[in-house]
Parts: C-alpha cells; structure tokens; sequence
C-alpha cells in the first residue's frame, strides 16, 4: 500500500475538529470497521490505544501511540508486529476565509502477505471512507456550519 494524502476545507475550528479526531474512545460510533478503542493510557500529549478492526471474517487487534500538538496535528503511529508501517498524520490550519484546512496522511503496509492481497485493493476506499466518517461526525456534534 502507498501513502494516500486527502486535503479538505471544513467550516469548523482546528480545535474542534482536533477534538474530534482525538476522542479514540468514540470511533467505535461512528468509524466504519473500528469495532473497539481502549484508550490504556494517556499524557499530555500522548494517547496509547488498543484498537480493533473486523470485517467479514477478518479481525485483528492492534496497539497505537498518538502524538498530540493541539489543535494543529495529530500522528498516529503503530509498532504493533501486524504492521510492516503504520502512519497516519492529520493537520488542521486556521483558513483565512474561516474554518479550517484538514490534511490527513496515511501510509500503512501490512507484514503478512495474505492481509496485503487482500486489502490493498481497498486501502485507498477505505481511507477516503474514513475521512467521510469523520466528516459526518463533525455534521452531527457541530452541525453543518460552524
């Protein structure tokens, strides 16, 4: 799997949206295939998770680390052994015109051979799906204009 960069404007601040992709705990709700989130432990600027994923027959639990610079950037990083590379990056940017300039990362490579078949045909779906996850969650906890 490549790197996958996804830009958007949305009309909220870069706190809120912050906000919003730091509650791990909640993407049970509303991330398509995140079945669980456990935030395990938590700093000042670090969050270490443990989330897992399914679809279909497919399940896997795995660990995270998050690096919090609020309300800028968030990087998400796993060194779990399922992982050959696990990056994801999200920037939020005060937009002259108001709201907030997103930028989301994502540069994931699966160790097993038999995961990279069968989801790199779907990694790049599967990421716009989440950023429109995302979205929608922004919709519904601060309406669709700030």
């Amino acid at each position: 799997m490549s790197e996958l960069i996804e830009r958007l404007h949305l009309p909220y601040s870069p706190a809120q949206l912050f906000d919003l992709v730091a509650d791990v705990a909640r993407y049970p709700d509303f991330v398509p295939w995140i079945t669980g989130a456990h935030v395990y432990r938590r700093t000042g600027d670090k969050i270490w998770t443990e989330m897992a994923v399914g679809t279909g027959v497919l399940r896997k639990r795995f660990s995270t680390v998050a690096a919090l610079e609020p309300p800028h950037r968030i990087v998400v990083s796993s060194y779990d052994p399922i992982f050959e590379r696990f990056e994801q990056h999200w920037a939020f940017a005060a937009a002259p015109q108001g709201g907030t300039d997103v930028e989301y990362r994502v540069d994931l490579r699966f160790r097993p051979l038999v995961l990279r078949l069968m989801l790199d045909r779907s990694f790049t779906g599967r990421a716009r799906a989440m950023v429109s996850a995302f979205i929608r969650r922004a919709h519904a906890l601060y309406g669709r204009s700030a």
